[in-house]
């Protein structure tokens, strides 16, 4: 295990550092690296990493969706609510019924079928949105529309909202009972998820001011108990539908309200954590693609991935109707959303583990979303942020 380590991240920086010396995004490289030394390829890896893959990337999530809460002010927020809420469906609802259409047709597969993977491709990348989104917060990118704010709110419930639908396809393939309480669910674990960050950014927030200790230590306690809620989703699951992720986000939020100190306390302590876990998550999210996946679905599975981009754009530009964006600013927020990785990384595989039919097709699609669309989406932003986006003053 602890070689395994050792050659993620050796490898990882190694490989993200030449991506960046050649003009590409560091993410590449550390997905490179991923392919390269998994099982399934050079086999320097072993397979005790990959079952323990699963837990590594939840851990690099919360820290990412903690570092969003935390950077996100709920005044600012107020003035982007409205498209900041359409952005956290419409894209995803928009490019999952692409998805089904065209997915029908170029795979020949059932319309149940076709749900669960456009439930699959549908969901955006908070792994890379979030650092970028918080980057451009720091060097005042978007700052006078509050762009990047609006654009964090709407990626970290686009997933929540995804996944739902995923488990409902699955469950109506399956054989299981689908009804109106599935969709009903939506939008109770993410009123609930809210009450329940609160409660905790308050509280923690008032303790941690209390204590002088090392600003690590403080990061520490915030993601302790953020996985005790994670725990906490997973007992109450039977009685109540609660969304451990909104809370992470939104007690990082209360935090935000409670104390600036503490709040620039815990980002320094996080964006260096993530820098950590950056690396682990991209070279773990590599080590789950199988190149036979990729051979098998090639051509048609680009082209169906490329009509959902199209479908998730529109979705964008309908959500942001009535603000006002000029045309790059709305450019710019549909590239923000085109990237996904760590969802298809651990969702990709499941329909082929409970053995469906179509369990090969919906995986080898997912491998490939990962590979062209974490790299096109983190590019574009990276390169296109300056260009398009206009720069307000940054308040130290």
């Amino acid at each position: 295990m602890l070689v395994d380590i050792g050659i993620i991240f050796i490898l990882g920086i190694v490989l993200a550092k030449f991506s960046e010396k050649i003009g590409l995004a560091p993410i590449i490289g550390m997905l490179i690296a991923g392919i390269l030394i998994s099982p399934n390829q050079l086999g320097l890896v072993s397979d005790n990493i990959v079952n323990l893959s699963s837990d590594l990337r939840q851990i690099a999530l919360v820290t990412i969706l903690s570092r969003a809460g935390l950077s996100l002010n709920f005044d600012k927020l107020k003035k982007v609510g409205r498209p900041a809420i359409l952005l956290s469906f419409v894209p995803a609802s928009i490019e999952m019924l692409g998805i089904i259409i065209f997915g029908k047709i170029i795979f020949k597969i059932g319309t149940i079928d076709a749900g669960i993977l456009a439930a699959v491709l549908a969901a955006v990348s908070p792994a890379i949105v979030v650092p970028r989104m918080i980057k451009l917060m720091n060097e005042g990118y978007g700052k006078d529309k509050h762009i990047p704010e609006m654009i964090l709110a709407g990626a970290s419930v686009d997933d929540v909202f995804v996944i739902v639908f995923f488990s409902s396809f699955l469950a109506l393939k399956t054989g299981g009972d689908l009804s109106f309480m599935n969709f009903l669910n939506i939008p109770i674990s993410i009123i609930t998820g809210i009450i329940l960050g609160l409660i905790i950014g308050k509280i923690l927030g008032k303790i941690l001011v209390r204590f002088e200790i090392d600003p690590i230590y403080k990061a520490m306690i915030f993601i302790s108990l953020v996985f005790l809620t994670l725990r906490f989703q997973e007992i109450i699951a039977n009685h109540i539908a609660i969304s451990a992720l909104i809370s992470i986000m939104t007690a990082g939020m209360a935090i935000n309200m409670e104390d600036e100190r503490l709040t620039s306390d815990l980002l320094g302590s996080f964006g260096k954590l993530w820098k950590v876990f950056e690396v682990f998550l991209f070279v773990l999210v590599g080590i789950s693609v199988d190149i036979a996946y990729v051979k098998e679905a090639g051509f048609l599975a680009v082209l169906l991935i490329l009509i959902g981009l199209i479908f998730r754009m529109i979705g964008v530009n309908i959500s942001l109707i009535g603000t006002n964006l000029n045309k790059d600013e709305r450019l710019f927020t549909s590239f923000a959303y085109l990237p996904k990785a760590t969802v298809q990384a651990a969702i990709g595989p499941v329909a082929l583990q409970m053995g469906l039919a179509s369990g090969n097709i919906i995986l080898s699609v997912s491998v490939i979303a990962i590979l062209f669309t974490a790299p096109l989406g983190a590019i574009l932003t990276d390169k296109t942020y300056k260009k398009l986006l206009k720069k307000g003053a940054v308040v130290e």
